[in-house]
């Protein structure tokens, strides 16, 4: 394999961020990714999780983002860790180039046990979803069939693990722990400044996520939208905020707290998208590769995956031909556009 600088697309975007899904099963089921119940056939196995992100490395490949699904559910995870800290540890080898390498999780399995074992694995930095504190809206945007009660349950759970990660060393203060929240009008609205609150009290990043049209089953509608704007708004007028500078290629917009105490993001996909310097390839559990979130096909690397050499001829091939720029014409398309499940690309 060789080692050459980042491939870049058709609109001169770098490559430098895989998201590789472990699984499209999790322990809940919320709306706007509606998982499955069970995964496909075929899904890779480490040998191919790991040429995969070998051969990635050698393009430019810099960060790797696990997600799933839920990723705490696959037994795939912690052997790959491991094998990729291996790796990275070698200077000869292309994994050496990884800088970073995150996990997103819903944190209902998270305990101490299981994030001091992904730390001891290698793993950089920990991503935690929760989209209310109050139990019967949580129990509505999880679909939780246990109403109140189970929501309520869900939020110990996950605040557990969020205290878990905390206290096996991912530094929030270095961007090793953040929690995202997924925001939709006329469910969720009353949660934002909870969530804020939550974020500043522990020293967390809150990314706050526009509810996006992905996939074809969340039965998404402009007018669930809350835009960025009026997030920022609410919180500004409850704690005043300073903008800060966009880094390139990043996914959130960021401002932090005049009065010192932390910062929040938004990721506005669907208001303020941000194609321009996405540097982003996804691959599902099953090997399908996806060179944009809202992509209706992906492409099928198994048949590839026993070479570097056509591995890499193949990924090389799909980034030079990316032309992806989808949340930017989102008005000039078609309201029919199928699109992949979120399920299966880990958002």
């Amino acid at each position: 394999m060789s080692a050459t600088p980042a491939e870049f697309d058709q609109w001169g975007r770098p490559f430098g961020v895989l998201r590789i899904s472990l699984t499209a099963r999790c322990n809940l089921a919320c709306s706007y990714c509606c998982p499955d119940v069970k995964d496909p056939p075929g899904l890779l196995d480490l040998d191919q999780q790991l040429r995969l992100i070998r051969v990635a490395c050698g393009l430019g490949l810099q960060t790797l983002r696990l997600t799933g699904g839920e990723p705490l559910l696959s037994n795939r995870l912690l052997p790959l860790l491991e094998a990729l800290a291996a790796g990275r540890a070698d200077a000869a080898d292309p994994l050496a180039r990884l800088r970073d390498v995150a996990l997103t999780t819903n944190g209902v399995l998270l305990t101490l046990e299981k994030a001091l074992a992904l730390r001891a694995a290698g793993l950089d930095r920990i991503t935690v979803s929760l989209d209310a504190l109050e139990g019967e809206v949580v129990a509505k945007m999880a679909g939780l069939r246990g109403g109140t009660r189970a929501g309520e349950q869900l939020v110990e759970q996950v605040l557990g693990g969020l205290t878990a990660a905390r206290d096996a060393g991912f530094d929030p203060a270095c961007g090793g722990l953040k929690l995202n929240a997924v925001m939709r009008r006329g469910l969720n609205d009353a949660q934002l400044l909870p969530l804020a609150q939550l974020a500043r009290d522990r020293g967390v990043e809150l990314r706050l996520i526009e509810y996006m049209d992905v996939g074809n089953r969340n039965g998404w509608a402009p007018d669930q939208v809350i835009s960025a704007e009026e997030m920022i708004q609410s919180i500004d007028a409850r704690w005043p905020l300073q903008s800060m500078p966009r880094r390139a290629g990043a996914t959130a917009r960021q401002w932090r707290y005049v009065d010192g105490r932390g910062c929040i993001g938004v990721i506005a996909s669907i208001t303020e998208p941000f194609c321009g310097d996405c540097n982003r390839l996804r691959v599902t559990a099953d090997g399908q590769a996806y060179t944009c979130l809202f992509a209706s096909e992906g492409t099928d690397l198994r048949p590839f995956l026993q070479s570097e050499e056509a591995l890499e001829a193949v990924l090389r091939g799909l980034w030079r031909q990316r032309r992806d720029r989808y949340s930017e014409e989102r008005q000039g398309i078609t309201a029919s556009a199928r699109h992949a499940e979120m399920a299966y690309l880990g958002g």
